[in-house]
């Protein structure tokens, strides 16, 4: 009963990582747009905020994946979690002095990046320690169940964050409050993981050991021991391996699409409906919108993923379909109501195919490879931030529904691959790698 207790603590802690992390990210992607057009700054230099930290994300996941291995993966939560709170405080602060006259725009602007950076660097530490312990502590026959709930900590996250942006915009701060609200959290959530977070340990002294925690209901992860064993012991996974390089393109290619169409959304809601970017009514129409899809990938998650128990590969090509359909019909859409509902067909997709390409990864593996797996997963997540907002606001300024259709026909361009490249046979748990 102790281990089954110290489980469930640790995953609802693991969960509140993530959900916060994705609260605060939306709530600020939310504002940006108004923050932008308030400050005169063209909209292409606030996409480049996400991008630039992304980048940043996407080459630190792996090393801070790579040393959970040696000082535990708690220390590395703990990390992340630090870097996300110190990096939103300081956005918030240099947002308000943007807005308040006290520095010039631009000086906000590159204050922004430099603290987003902060996040890129240091943040990235948390996700793939957390994908790694619930790996370790989960039985494989509970392993895509587990990774679909907390992949929808993120899509809890954006809707929580979302709902409050509005709110948050204080009379005091204005547009600065939902960073300012989110670093206090922040700190709560760094208590909570110092305090109640279980240790990790070494189950060997060698340079790559694999950590122990609780675990119930039978062998955690990756149970083959002896196959486990014969696995080469190495300190790296290369993306281009081919275990994990179909689903980490499948993954690249859907995050690339979420990443183009959601960064663009805010300026779509602003133009198509002819707001006023310095209304409150303009941040609740945006911030309906985006729950709206947050809504529908947390429905997918919680509801429908764990009661057809679907495989990974399904899932993905599942979600690819109702994605796209969905943007098809977001790129023409006019009024708020459908906006908000395609937006909302295209995120159930997307909530498929992210829980399906972090799940089939990890099956495509041994338990002593999962700390390394997730920090690729974690890149490809952060890589899709790189490029898709930019390329996303760059196609939508040449022609609104332009960033809709390419993300579409580039989705469904990826179903061939998948049917020829992942093989059914491959996320049923059954490999001896698992």
């Amino acid at each position: 009963m102790t281990d089954i207790r110290a489980r469930n603590r640790d995953f609802a802690i693991l969960f509140l990582v993530m959900l916060i992390t994705g609260a605060g990210n939306t709530a600020l992607q939310s504002v940006l747009p108004a923050i932008g057009r308030t400050l005169e700054v063209p909209d292409s230099v606030i996409a480049t905020i996400f991008s630039i930290s992304a980048l940043l994300w996407v080459f630190s996941a792996p090393y801070w994946a790579k040393r959970s291995d040696r000082q535990g993966r708690r220390n590395m939560v703990l990390l992340g979690s630090a870097g996300f709170t110190v990096s939103t405080l300081l956005v918030g602060v240099l947002l308000y002095a943007g807005i308040a006259g006290w520095v010039t725009p631009i000086v906000a602007v590159l204050g922004v990046v430099v603290s987003r950076m902060i996040f890129g660097t240091f943040g990235s530490a948390a996700p793939p320690a957390a994908q790694a312990i619930i790996v370790l502590q989960t039985p494989i026959e509970e392993r895509t169940k587990a990774l679909s709930l907390l992949s929808s900590a993120f899509g809890l996250g954006t809707l929580l964050g979302l709902g409050l942006a509005p709110w948050l915009v204080l009379p005091v701060v204005g547009l600065a409050g939902p960073p300012f609200a989110f670093a206090l959290i922040g700190a709560i959530t760094l208590f909570l993981i110092a305090r109640y977070l279980s240790e990790d340990r070494p189950e060997t002294g060698r340079k790559g050991a694999n950590f122990s925690y609780p675990s119930i209901g039978g062998a955690p992860a990756g149970a083959n021991i002896a196959a486990a064993e014969a696995e080469p012991v190495g300190d790296n996974l290369a993306m281009r391996d081919p275990r994990i390089w179909p689903w980490m393109l499948s993954g690249l290619v859907m995050g690339h699409a979420q990443a183009m169409t959601g960064s663009a959304m805010g300026f779509l809601v602003i133009d198509r409906l002819s707001l006023s970017v310095t209304e409150f009514a303009t941040q609740q129409s945006i911030g309906l919108v985006l729950m709206a899809g947050a809504g529908a990938a947390l429905l997918v998650q919680w509801g429908i993923i764990p009661l057809l128990n679907l495989k990974p590969r399904t899932m993905l090509l599942v979600g690819i379909g109702i994605s796209a359909a969905g943007l098809f019909a977001n790129a023409f859409a006019s009024d708020l109501y459908s906006i908000a509902t395609t937006y909302a067909l295209a995120s159930a997709g997307f909530g498929f195919t992210r829980p399906a390409f972090t799940a089939g990864s990890s099956f495509a593996v041994s338990r002593r490879l999962q700390g390394l797996v997730a920090g690729r997963v974690t890149s490809v997540n952060g890589a899709s931030f790189i490029l898709g907002p930019t390329i996303g606001v760059g196609l939508y300024s040449l022609w609104g529904p332009l960033p809709y259709l390419v993300a579409a026909i580039v989705m469904l361009a990826m179903i061939p691959y998948v049917l020829t490249k992942i093989r059914p046979s491959d996320l049923e748990g059954s490999s001896s790698l698992h």
